[in-house]
């Protein structure tokens, strides 16, 4: 049975797999630079969360490196896909919320396309689903 397929549930659903990688993308790369200058990243406000910029670039780059595959996997329409999609999305809004003495713009930015995802998934991602699933 075929269902008619809303144009704007699939862009959003569409639009939660590429923000999920260019995201990744840009999170492993904040991360590989925590990694290797760690003097790059300056402290402004004393936060709960004391890790230094070595401990954060590992995280970045782990947070980075899951939303890349999981963006990836929300193009075969899969529940797991959009599952794993909205968890990730929900790890990464959590560590850029932790990151905010960093970067608080950056983090801003990326928590509020993080709920995107979560939202597109929710709510459109059965769209990209393929209509033998």
């Amino acid at each position: 049975m075929s269902e008619n397929r809303s144009a704007w549930a699939m862009g959003y659903a569409t639009f939660a797999g590429v923000i999920l990688v260019i995201g990744g993308i840009f999170q492993a790369i904040a991360g590989l630079v925590g990694i290797i200058e760690d003097e790059f990243f300056v402290v402004g406000q004393e936060w709960v969360f004391e890790f230094d910029a070595t401990t954060w670039g590992w995280i970045h780059l782990l947070i980075g490196l899951l939303p890349v595959l999981a963006g990836i996997g929300i193009f075969s329409g899969t529940v797991l896909a959009r599952t794993v999609g909205v968890v990730v999305a929900g790890l990464s809004a959590i560590a850029n919320f932790m990151w905010l003495p960093y970067y608080p713009v950056w983090s801003i930015v990326i928590i509020a396309l993080n709920i995107a995802v979560i939202w597109a998934l929710t709510a459109h991602g059965r769209d990209l689903a393929n209509d033998d699933q």
